[in-house]
């Protein structure tokens, strides 16, 4: 049997799994948000309550959050009509093994000094909770449904599924 634990991170890494870049909003110093691309870490072996990110110590993001360590992490996949909105708190960890282990080719683009470049910091956020959606109707279906809805002036079916997903 198993666990609603065990059944969420397994539905939220179903969602996010093949996703690699995802917006990181943090809150800036002066309250308002802030949203940049980042590429989530995990490997396949890493599918648990954790994400990880590479991030330069110097910019923004470090600095941000260690103001205020509540981030959210939104991923989108039109191509499937799939979009997932985490929650979570985040912490720099200085661990030089999991930067090992979680490198790879392309996180040298941004660090050339590898694992244990000085500017590299290492982030992890601890989901809290996610929030998702995911349409499993093709493109020809959704159209007629909106424009069905349109011309009867009835709301449209709802169209996939929405659901949340906790993990604290």
């Amino acid at each position: 049997m198993h666990s609603p634990e065990i059944d969420n991170m397994a539905k939220l890494w179903d969602l996010i799994g093949d996703i690699r870049l995802a917006m990181f909003t943090t809150r800036h110093h002066n309250g308002h948000l802030h949203s940049r691309p980042m590429t989530t870490q995990n490997s396949r072996a890493d599918h648990d309550t954790k994400l990880w990110f590479f991030m330069s110590r110097h910019g923004s993001p470090v600095a941000e959050l260690t103001g205020e360590a509540s981030v959210n992490v939104a991923y989108a996949n039109p191509g499937k009509d799939t979009y997932v909105s985490v929650s979570g708190n985040a912490t720099v960890v200085d661990d030089v093994a999991k930067k090992r282990q979680l490198w790879s080719k392309s996180a040298e683009a941004w660090f050339p000094g590898g694992p244990t470049d000085p500017d590299l910091a290492l982030v992890r956020v601890d989901i809290t909770h996610a929030h998702f959606w995911d349409v499993h109707e093709n493109k020809l279906v959704q159209l007629f449904e909106m424009g069905k809805a349109a011309v009867t002036g009835h709301p449209a079916p709802k169209l996939g599924r929405q659901g949340e997903v906790r993990m604290a």
